[in-house]
C-alpha cells in the first residue's frame, strides 16, 4: 500500500466472512477501569490501534503495569490495578486525536490530582473539553488550560473535591458524561455523587457501554432516566477477572454495507444481538433501506435484495455508523436524509462537511446543514480522488465507492493517506480486499 494513497479498482461483487477488530470504545474504556481495579486484569482481544496504543503508553507513563501476551487465538493484556492511585505522580501524556482516552483520563487525573499535561495533534487541539473541564472544577478539581480555553492542550494540579452533584452538557459529546461516571466512584469516597446531564444526552448507546461495563467491574450505578445518575459511596472497582473485548460494531457498518450495496452475503464476526454496542443498530437502519440482514449471538450477515431504499431518519444514536449511511445513500433510488447528527461536527474532522466535499466529488448532489446532510444519487458514479482529512472513518467509507461494477467497469477510486484507519483498524483495506470478488 502506498502511504500516500491507495486505487481501489470497480468491484462487481462482494462477499465473506470478515472477524472483526476489538471495539475502540469498549478497549479504552475497559483499559481504564482496569488500571483503576483493585486486582489484575486480563483483557482478551483488545483493539491493536493508534488510540489503544495511546491509552497504553499513557498508562505506562502513570506507573500502571501491564504486559502483552500473544497466543494461539489473539492477545490477551494482563493489567495490574492500582486501586485508583497512580504510582507516578506527575507525567507529561501525549494523546493523538483520541478522544476515548483523553476524556476520561482528564477526568480520573483530575479526580485523583497530581501534576499532568495532557496534549495530542493539532486536531485535538480543536476538539472541545470544556464542558468536561467545568463540571470537574466545579467540583473542586485543578484542571488549566495551557492553549485555548475549552480545549486542550491542559495541565491538571491537585484539587480537592468538595461537591455532592455535579452537572455537565449532554449535547456536544457523550464522551464528558461517560469520564464523570468512569470516576465518580472515586469522588464517592464520604458521600453519594449525582451527575446531573443539562440539556439532550446525544450517542446514548455510548453511556449504555460505559454503564455496563462500569457495572462489570463491581460497581453500581443508580439512574434517573437519562437526566441524573448516582453513584453512593464507598464503591470500590474491582477486576472481574478476565473480561473479552467484542468486535467494534462501527468498523462492521463498512462490510454490511458492502453486502447491502455489491451483493452479499458478508458476514462480520464478533459482534450480534446480545452486543452491548448501539452501533449494532446500523443493522436496523440498513433494512429500513431494504437489505436483507440475519443475526446470531455474535455475528451479523448482511444480503442485497436490489436497488437500496432511501431513507429519512435520525441518526443521533449512531452518529459514526451513520456516516456509513451516507455512503449507502449513493446507491439508493432517491434522496436520503441523515438528521440530527450536529456531533459529526466536532470529530475527528467535521464530518459533515468532509463528507459533503467528497460525495459531490462522485457525482451526489448534496445538502449540508447544522445538524443534518441529505445526499441525491447521481446517475452514475464519477471515479475521483478522495481526500480523508486524517480521519479513519472518511477512509473506511469512501473505500464503498468503488463497489458496483455495472456502472463503470476498470474506472479506479483512490483514496488519500489511506494509512489513517490505523485509528481504529491498521488492517482495515487488506480485509475489504479479501471479500472483494
Amino acid at each position: 500500500m502506498n502511504h500516500e494513497y491507495i486505487d481501489l479498482p470497480t468491484v462487481a461483487h462482494v462477499e465473506g466472512a470478515v472477524r472483526l477488530p476489538g471495539s475502540k470504545s469498549i478497549s479504552n474504556r475497559i483499559l481504564l477501569l482496569s488500571a483503576l481495579s483493585q486486582g489484575d486484569v486480563a483483557i482478551v482481544d483488545l483493539l491493536a490501534s493508534d488510540d489503544t496504543a495511546v491509552m497504553l503508553a499513557a498508562l505506562r507513563s502513570l506507573g500502571v503495569q501491564w504486559t502483552e501476551e500473544k497466543t494461539a487465538t489473539g492477545t490477551i493484556h494482563h493489567v495490574k490495578g492500582v486501586a485508583g492511585v497512580l504510582p507516578n505522580k506527575s507525567a507529561d501524556l501525549f494523546m493523538g486525536n483520541a478522544g476515548t482516552a483523553i476524556r476520561p483520563l482528564t477526568a480520573a487525573l483530575a479526580v485523583i490530582g497530581g501534576d499532568y499535561t495532557l496534549h495530542g495533534v493539532p486536531r485535538m487541539h480543536e476538539r472541545p473539553i470544556g464542558d468536561l473541564v467545568d463540571a470537574l472544577n466545579a467540583a473542586g478539581t485543578n484542571v488549566e488550560y495551557t492553549g485555548n480555553p475549552g480545549f486542550p492542550p491542559l495541565h491538571i494540579k491537585q484539587g480537592k473535591i468538595h461537591a455532592q452533584r455535579l452537572s455537565v452538557r449532554g449535547d456536544v459529546s457523550s464522551q464528558f458524561l461517560t469520564a464523570l461516571l468512569m470516576v465518580a466512584p472515586l469522588m464517592a469516597r464520604e458521600h453519594a455523587i449525582t451527575i446531573d446531564v443539562i440539556g439532550e444526552l446525544i450517542s446514548k448507546p455510548y453511556i449504555e457501554i460505559t454503564l455496563n461495563l462500569i457495572r462489570r467491574f463491581g460497581v453500581t450505578v443508580g439512574q434517573n432516566g437519562w437526566e441524573s445518575f448516582t453513584i453512593e459511596p464507598g464503591q470500590v472497582y474491582q477486576s472481574p477477572g478476565t473480561i473479552h473485548v467484542e468486535g467494534d460494531a462501527s468498523s462492521a457498518s463498512y462490510f454490511l454495507a458492502a453486502g447491502a450495496i455489491a451483493g452479499g452475503p458478508v458476514r462480520v464476526e464478533g459482534v450480534g444481538k446480545d452486543s452491548i454496542q448501539g452501533d449494532v443498530r446500523f443493522a436496523a437502519a440498513l433494512e429500513q433501506m431494504g437489505v436483507q440482514i440475519t443475526m446470531g449471538d455474535n455475528w451479523i450477515e448482511a444480503k442485497s435484495n436490489g436497488v437500496l431504499k432511501a431513507i429519512d431518519a435520525d441518526f443521533n444514536h449512531i452518529p459514526d455508523a451513520a456516516m456509513t449511511i451516507a455512503i449507502a445513500a449513493l446507491y439508493a433510488d432517491g434522496t436520503s436524509t441523515l438528521r440530527n447528527i450536529a456531533s459529526w461536527r466536532v470529530k475527528e474532522t467535521d464530518r459533515i462537511a468532509a463528507m459533503a466535499t467528497e460525495l459531490r466529488k462522485v457525482g451526489a448532489i448534496v445538502e449540508e446543514g447544522a445538524d443534518y446532510i441529505k445526499v441525491t444519487p447521481p446517475a452514475v458514479i464519477t471515479p475521483a480522488t478522495i481526500d480523508t482529512y486524517d480521519d479513519h472513518r472518511m477512509a473506511m467509507c469512501f473505500s464503498l465507492v468503488s463497489l458496483d461494477g455495472a456502472a463503470r467497469k476498470g474506472n479506479v477510486m483512490r483514496i488519500n493517506d489511506p494509512k489513517c484507519v490505523g485509528k481504529t483498524f491498521p488492517e482495515y483495506f487488506a480485509a475489504f480486499a479479501a471479500i472483494a470478488k
